[in-house]
């Protein structure tokens, strides 16, 4: 009886073993499997030109993004060889507006489907020269503007209040007593006007909704009355009287050739004296030079400005040794998690123009 039991237990074991021997060639043959996958879908992953990673291109934290989807070369790389990579790349994905999409570059790339543009604005693309040749054009419109709307209003707040003037005084190591004359204006109740009432702009009078500020706007079209409603906004058909009733000016605009020095001296002179000019859109919208006239004579109090023309400006510039101007380097999508929307939003349109499938966020030619 033992012998027998004895037998049986052997049996039983030598199974167990069978079949563990069974499931492990199993699972290496599902590995292998999906290794070979892997392989085939990373040899058919379509090539993408970047301009660099780190400095003025991407951060490395969104190129795993990237790399999902595209086999990534750098500009700097691709110059080495172009007559090896050119007839490889299919995408060319612009990040604050590099690789600059110029007809000496894009001849080198025969197989070019798309350019793919991080960001709503485009005017730093031939778009009808680049339509000429094929290509298809993208933008991420959407993801951007809460992200710009927050610093419009971190401007605004920013240049009112004085805060950037306290901060300074307040680490001043000669400072051993605080004056309570650094004295701003209000916010609260005040009237904001905003010249361009796309996305970002109705995202600004949501914001400026929230501190009770009477919105007024100026557009190309007027809004419907229920857009206008939500944001409590008041439209002004002509844009003068925008700017004789607005304590705080905010440009949301594109650029366009319509746009280019909107803001200069004549309309300086019709905003009041106290009056704060706000830009989020493009340095070439205002008209500069007159800027740093009305500043310095006094004929509008401030002005913000997350843009310039050109950025950075010269060292010397007048508008950087003005202490009424508040200006910062172009960064109003710059927050980790718009940022990786605008990528993931970039992937998509360059994947769907890659697979001639339709595109999410084309531009065409006007």
């Amino acid at each position: 009886m033992q012998r027998v039991c004895y037998i049986q237990c052997v049996r039983r074991l030598c199974g167990l073993a069978q079949s563990s021997r069974l499931l492990k060639v199993t699972n290496i043959h599902r590995s292998l499997r999906q290794l070979q996958h892997n392989k085939i879908m990373e040899d058919n992953k379509p090539w993408a030109l970047i301009s660099e990673v780190g400095k003025q291109g991407y951060i490395e934290e969104l190129m795993h993004v990237l790399k999902q989807h595209f086999h990534i070369i750098c500009r700097k790389d691709f110059l080495q060889n172009p007559a090896v990579h050119g007839p490889k790349i299919q995408a060319m994905l612009i990040w604050n507006g590099l690789p600059a999409a110029e007809p000496s570059l894009l001849r080198l790339l025969p197989s070019l489907k798309v350019v793919a543009n991080g960001g709503v604005g485009i005017d730093h693309l031939d778009l009808p020269y680049i339509s000429s040749l094929g290509v298809k054009v993208t933008n991420t419109p959407g993801v951007v503007s809460d992200a710009t709307a927050d610093m419009a209003m971190g401007l605004l707040l920013a240049s009112a209040r004085r805060i950037v003037e306290g901060h300074q005084l307040a680490v001043d190591p000669n400072i051993t007593n605080l004056s309570q004359s650094l004295m701003g204006i209000e916010v609260t109740g005040s009237t904001m006007g905003i010249i361009g009432m796309g996305h970002i702009g109705c995202k600004i009078a949501q914001r400026g909704k929230g501190f009770d500020m009477r919105i007024l706007y100026h557009n190309r079209t007027r809004r419907s009355v229920e857009d206008e409603r939500a944001v409590g906004a008041n439209y002004r058909e002509n844009v003068d009287d925008l700017l004789k009733e607005s304590d705080f000016v905010m440009l949301a605009v594109n650029l366009t050739p319509e746009t280019t020095d909107l803001i200069s001296h004549r309309e300086l002179s019709l905003m009041k004296p106290t009056a704060t000019l706000v830009n989020i859109s493009r340095g070439q919208v205002v008209d500069q030079d007159a800027l740093v006239k009305a500043l310095r004579s006094g004929t509008i109090r401030a002005a913000a400005l997350d843009v310039t023309y050109p950025e950075p400006l010269p060292r010397d510039h007048p508008l950087l040794s003005l202490t009424n101007v508040l200006i910062t380097p172009h960064v109003g999508t710059n927050t980790y998690a718009t940022s990786r929307k605008m990528v993931q939003k970039m992937v998509d349109n360059a994947l769907a123009a890659v697979n001639g499938q339709s595109i999410p966020n084309e531009v065409k030619p006007k």
